[in-house]
């Protein structure tokens, strides 16, 4: 397959929901091993990276997501194309989250706590919409059953295990929080561009 037909397949198609959750079961069958070799930290730095393909598989399967944000937030203008909302979660979630993993293996294993809190503020968003809308948006359900008791735990346990410090905790969440608004404003700038 040529890498035209791949991404066309990905995008186009729309099968990267679905090629991410099927990534996701292999990466999850992996978390025993990271366990024992690595200790239940680094496990939750690790298990970032899969739970949020499953949570992309809900938020995501049908185009649900990119349609429900130009359908009832952007008043039926084009605020995401299929493009960008594939780039925003290939480079703004699974980049981000890897990066996370080799900075705390390689660097600071605090740093690992930028997955663990983009997660988080994914699901605080998440809950925003849907408290201020009085309505289900797409990929509420993982992000209330599994993000917001697995940020929780991975949070207290990496700062417990590795006596993270305020700073590389604020770090975290600056970077995690920077991710989120990097997002809104390209939106915006999209959508007063198209005006």
């Amino acid at each position: 397959m040529r890498p035209r037909d791949a991404l066309a397949w990905l995008i186009d198609d729309w099968q990267w929901p679905y090629a991410a959750a099927f990534a996701a079961c292999f990466l999850l069958a992996l978390v025993p091993i990271v366990w024992s070799e690595a200790g239940l930290a680094a496990m939750l730095i690790y298990v970032q990276l899969p739970v949020y393909m499953v949570h992309q598989l809900e938020e995501h399967r049908g185009d649900r997501f990119r349609i429900y944000v130009n359908e009832r937030l952007a008043a039926g203008r084009t605020a995401l194309g299929r493009g960008a909302t594939f780039a925003i979660n290939l480079i703004g979630v699974w980049v981000l989250i890897l990066a996370s993993i080799l900075l705390a293996y390689y660097v600071e294993p605090g740093l690992g706590l930028i997955g663990v809190y983009l997660t988080g503020v994914n699901a605080v968003v998440h809950l925003a919409v849907a408290a201020t809308r009085r309505e289900y948006n797409p990929g509420l359900v993982t992000a209330v059953a599994l993000f917001v008791p697995l940020t929780i735990w991975a949070a207290i346990e990496i700062n417990d295990r590795y006596d993270v410090s305020a700073g590389t905790n604020l770090l975290a969440l600056g970077v995690a929080l920077l991710g989120h608004v990097a997002i809104v404003a390209a939106i915006a700038v999209h959508l007063r561009r198209a005006a």
